[in-house]
């Protein structure tokens, strides 16, 4: 049973008998002294999808879910479902798009370092790597003497998500993308 001070992005905990992923934290330190420190978390319900907002002081007990983590590929997209395999036992499981709202923008075909939350046989849901690499569909030209520290430009990756690169980068150039805030990393 993790303490509310140690919990960490991804972790999924059990709030009334309903598993909760951690999607943020935020730790406010006391203004005086006999005070403790409160952290505010944000999590998600992983069945709903609904976001909850609680406080805890460090000390805290907070009960782990009883989920399993898999890793997973994602295999294809049909309709409003999304279908990912496990890597193991190449089983599929299946999401409907508003349940992993979120993450569509990142997910390309044959996407590996999924890791899908499986609870009683059910997948609840899905983490994504920390960055994937896609491909610069529309951008405007690349600019003449531009450099790597230069302005930035928007581009439509292939996904179809919208990013800011750098001036250099021309259509059809892959790019790496970190997952949890939607920034450009690196050229691949």
């Amino acid at each position: 049973m993790p303490r509310a001070n140690e919990l960490k992005s991804g972790m999924v905990i059990e709030i009334n008998g309903v598993p909760h992923s951690v999607k943020n934290i935020d730790a406010k330190s006391p203004s005086s002294r006999g005070a403790s420190t409160l952290y505010k978390v944000r999590f998600t319900n992983l069945k709903t999808g609904q976001k909850l907002d609680e406080s805890y002081k460090g000390e805290d007990m907070l009960k782990e879910a009883d989920c399993v983590r898999v890793q997973v590929q994602f295999s294809y997209v049909d309709g409003d479902a999304y279908t990912f395999m496990n890597m193991e036992d190449f089983s599929q499981y299946t999401l409907n798009r508003d349940e992993i709202e979120d993450s569509v923008a990142y997910l390309s075909e044959g996407l590996d370092g999924i890791f899908a939350l499986i609870m009683d046989d059910a997948i609840l849901g899905i983490e994504l790597p920390h960055s994937v690499v896609l491909t610069v569909t529309e951008t405007t030209p690349a600019t003449k003497g531009a450099t790597a520290a230069g302005r930035t430009k928007p581009a439509t990756l292939s996904t179809g998500l919208e990013i800011q690169v750098p001036e250099y980068m021309e259509a059809g150039q892959d790019v790496k993308v970190n997952t949890t805030n939607a920034k450009f990393m690196s050229r691949v």
